[in-house]
């Protein structure tokens, strides 16, 4: 049983990535679809209770935050996989306003994740941890985790 935990500001690949590498195999979890944390907390414990994998598709800026889906999926025996998304504030703002305009944040909303922005690390429960990053060619780069 494997849990994804995304970290990341807006912008900066998450929902990409998801449905290019996960899509066809683990669960998404995700405030932009559930809109509330009680239906967020429901769908994560029906994961939790059919064993289902499951990547958390949100912003998870601190590790506080990060906690309301490790601390059960560890209790429940599940693998605990992060994915940090390193981009740039600004081209993060580029790329958000080159989304629809109903699904653009507004910048405050980004500037604002940017400022609670903690790394994550091994010590939150992370069994493994890799840092992701667009390319010039608008792929992905995945590299392990070196902090």
């Amino acid at each position: 049983m494997q849990a994804i935990i995304f970290c990341g500001i807006q912008a900066s690949g998450k929902s990409t990535f998801y449905c290019q590498r996960f899509l066809n195999s683990h669960v998404r979890i995700s405030m932009d679809l559930l809109r509330t944390r009680h239906r967020e907390a429901l769908f994560l414990q029906l994961c939790l209770d059919t064993q289902a994998r499951f990547a958390v598709d949100n912003t998870n800026p601190t590790a506080a935050e990060r906690q309301r889906y490790i601390g059960p999926a560890k209790a429940a025996g599940y693998a605990i996989i992060g994915y940090y998304f390193n981009s740039a504030t600004e081209a993060a703002l580029l790329r958000n306003q080159q989304r629809p305009a109903v699904e653009q944040v507004p910048e405050r909303g980004v500037r604002g994740t940017r400022a609670r922005l903690e790394l994550p690390s091994y010590a939150e429960g992370f069994d493994e941890l890799y840092f992701v990053r667009i390319g010039h060619d608008g792929q992905f780069i995945v590299e392990p985790w070196q902090l």
